[in-house]
């Protein structure tokens, strides 16, 4: 997705426009499906793919209650999610296109279902009859987000230091 340089208000690092928070975060919006990292109680490192809905600043994923994800996440609530933005249109499919990426530090909270009754654009997320064997993991990103690709033109994704950005979550 690239992001035009007329209307940025980011700066500019390399010749690249630098994205912002809010780049990102539309980006993101774009996007539905991620993977979510976690350790286990024991140590171990956990990874699994999701589809997840935003709303302002709030990515929210349904699971089922008794899964290792919700009972795990629930200990401390520490995740890592890292979400792939496919490029390269109708190119991607003749060529080996790697996609864009966001990856961010968050805190994961385990909610009921009813949480998403005050958020009508994510019910979609949760048909009436997977309700009553579901919780909502509310995750929200700390720090930074890491991207590479993100508003960078495909010629210059072999650049490391034009693909990468570090971004204040802010």
């Amino acid at each position: 997705m690239p992001i035009p340089t007329k209307r940025r208000s980011g700066h500019v690092e390399h010749g690249i426009a630098r994205p912002t928070a809010p780049d990102v975060w539309r980006a993101l919006s774009h996007q539905s499906f991620a993977v979510l990292s976690h350790i286990t109680p024991n140590g171990a490192p956990r990874s699994s793919g999701v589809v997840y809905g935003t709303s302002g600043d709030r990515m929210f994923v349904v699971v089922a209650a008794d899964s290792w994800k919700a009972r795990h996440i629930a200990v401390d609530g520490i995740v890592a999610v890292t979400v792939p933005i496919r490029r390269g249109g109708v190119m991607s499919l003749l060529f080996p296109i790697p996609p864009a990426t966001v990856s961010f530090p968050a805190v994961a909270v385990v909610h009921l279902p009813s949480v998403l009754d005050n958020l009508p654009d994510l019910v979609k997320l949760l048909p009436d009859e997977r309700r009553s064997g579901c919780v909502v993991l509310e995750i929200r990103p700390t720090g930074h987000f890491v991207t590479y690709g993100l508003g960078v033109p495909l010629s210059r994704m072999r650049d490391p230091e034009a693909s990468r950005a570090r971004i204040p979550i802010g």
